[in-house]
């Protein structure tokens, strides 16, 4: 018989469960039925809590925290709106592959579905945008629950995992019995590698001309940095990246051609559209990757390896789809290559190859740069933020023009240092995604790169970088209009622009009620001294950036285009 002092809550249950886990920090706001797990927090965890103010940005933060750190990020909410409100984060997660757990309280069992006050169905609401998810009635299957969600959300191919947790297993008691193995019949996160893959790869680089990596999200999550690295340089291979790629090869490579896609550099999408070989690592080769698909490198022979079968000829049908782990595949490649060096005809081959591509290096949009008493531009402003910040600086970006400038003119060498929104798009994701990877990564520096716009959606955030002392810079490209929208309407609607002006607070006057710095930039010739100023600041800093409000991000491939139809003048 179990004494009642061997009798734990289900709350504690719950934290001593996320401690074996390896959890250090949480990011979430307290209600009613998740109330004794605050509690439990204050009485005997080592894990520390951070008070957001919105969940959803509780959630992005989680993200961020995963996203930078490889780690799984966690988040805590209440019943009702506190769990309908992670929604968009746990979509944003799904999209992205972003290894979170979120955890909701409920209300109990005996009132679901009776329209109880704060009860929402969460688990059927998120069917469509986790990884997995579970509700837990009984409190004895708390601690194997728990290990299952960080097993699912951080195995294969990453996503969030919801836990739901109703108010008879948080408040309930019950013997501590940890959790050490899973039991989950019918998932196989490691596919069993077919080893002829490996050869028929080296097969068709070694007969192509026009070679052409694409590093997409998948290099970065699965640390295959120096695997792609080491691909690319031993068959001089260019590399070029989705949005999620990039980080996942060094931004200073020869072999780098940078950002490919809707707003990429036109060379990297003239490559690709030329290549006789693309070789696809880890991507969904999505709308915004590929443009009109017929039309997508057309004359290559094409390979896919991913470790998601699903995502495997799902747009893009291809002529090797290998279904595989990524590092281990890349490390085969290089096992068996060892010996293997390019023929002076490959050499003069790759030569040729990359003269090619340097032809359409003369793009329209090459870098402006402003008169001294104007507004800086926009590209202007985020290089500047680029040179004045280390090389492994982590830069998270809000959703928009801003976004794809960041994209374009990304420039480190580290990978997991670029932290975005891509699948969903989430205007708001990259304020609390800063936080979170500033809290994952104490030592190192974090800048934001935002939109007006964008950084309206979770600017309350900031209460959350003061309180805690979080020493994220938030850059503002303040050009007075939802950028994007507004290009859109320009080209599309005649010029016709409804609703995406902007209307934005003094954010000197905002950072000050809130007790923290803010900066103000209203022409190029402060740009310098006014960032160096903010950056160095030990703290939490806003800089307001006015910039030339009509700048359009260019290149770029309107929708129902081929990817080498790309538009590179302003109308």
């Amino acid at each position: 018989m179990v004494s009642e002092n061997n009798l734990l809550l289900g709350a504690d249950i719950l934290l001593k469960s996320l401690e074996t886990e390896g959890v250090e920090h949480i990011f979430g706001i307290p209600g009613g039925v998740v109330l004794p797990v605050y509690d439990a927090i204050c009485r005997n965890t080592k894990i520390k809590h951070f008070l957001m103010k919105h969940e959803q940005a509780a959630v992005h933060a989680a993200e961020g925290y995963a996203k930078s750190s490889g780690k799984v990020g966690v988040a805590l909410v209440t019943s009702g709106p506190g769990a309908t409100n992670t929604v968009t984060g746990l979509a944003d997660a799904y999209y992205d592959s972003v290894p979170i757990v979120v955890i909701a309280g409920n209300v109990s069992s005996a009132v679901l579905g009776n329209d109880a006050f704060q009860e929402s169905d969460i688990f059927a609401i998120t069917r469509q945008c986790t990884k997995h998810n579970f509700i837990v009635r009984n409190i004895k299957d708390l601690a194997r629950t728990i290990k299952e969600a960080f097993y699912i959300a951080s195995t294969g191919r990453p996503g969030p995992v919801l836990v739901d947790i109703t108010k008879e297993a948080i408040y309930g008691k019950t013997e501590y019995i940890p959790a050490t193995e899973t039991a989950l019949p019918g998932y196989n996160p490691k596919p069993e590698l077919d080893v002829s893959s490996v050869y028929k790869v080296i097969e068709e680089i070694q007969v192509a001309e026009k070679p052409v990596i694409l590093c997409g999200g998948g290099v970065v999550i699965s640390n295959s940095y120096e695997e792609l690295l080491t691909l690319s340089e031993r068959f001089d291979i260019p590399v070029a990246s989705t949005l999620m790629g990039l980080g996942g090869f060094p931004a200073d490579n020869k072999n780098f051609l940078g950002f490919a896609g809707m707003h990429g550099r036109y060379w990297a999408n003239h490559a690709i559209t030329n290549s006789d070989l693309l070789i696809i690592l880890g991507g969904r080769m999505s709308d915004r990757q590929t443009g009109v698909l017929k039309d997508y490198c057309p004359n290559a022979r094409t390979i896919h390896i991913d470790i998601d079968p699903a995502s495997l000829n799902k747009n893009l049908y291809v002529d090797l789809a290998i279904h595989a782990e990524l590092k281990e595949l890349l490390s085969l490649i290089i096992k068996n290559t060892e010996a293997i060096e390019l023929t002076e005809a490959q050499k003069n081959s790759r030569k040729e190859w990359h003269k090619e591509i340097d032809a359409y290096r003369t793009e329209a949009t090459t870098f402006k740069v402003s008169e001294d008493n104007n507004h800086p531009r926009p590209d202007e402003l985020i290089s500047k933020v680029y040179e004045l910040t280390a090389d492994d600086a982590f830069i998270a970006t809000e959703v928009g023009q801003h976004q794809m400038w960041s994209a374009q003119l990304f420039n480190k060498n580290c990978s997991r240092r670029f932290l975005t929104s891509g699948g969903l798009g989430t205007m708001g994701f990259g304020f609390p995604a800063a936080l979170g990877a500033q809290i994952a990564n104490p030592d190192k520096q974090v800048v934001v790169i935002a939109g007006d716009g964008s950084f309206q959606m979770n600017l309350q955030e900031i209460a959350t970088a003061v309180a805690y002392d979080i020493p994220v810079k938030v850059v503002i490209v303040n050009n007075g209009f939802l950028g994007m929208v507004r290009q859109w309407q320009n080209y599309m609607f005649d010029g016709r622009l409804s609703e995406s002006k902007v209307f934005s607070p003094d954010y000197i006057k905002l950072a000050d009620a809130y007790g923290a710095k803010g900066y103000r930039v209203d022409k190029i010739s402060e740009l310098d001294n006014v960032l160096k100023e903010a950056l160095a600041q030990p703290g939490f800093a806003i800089v307001d950036c006015i910039v030339e409000s009509q700048e359009d991000v260019l290149p770029w491939v309107p929708v129902g285009n081929a990817n080498s139809n790309m538009l590179v003048e302003k109308k």
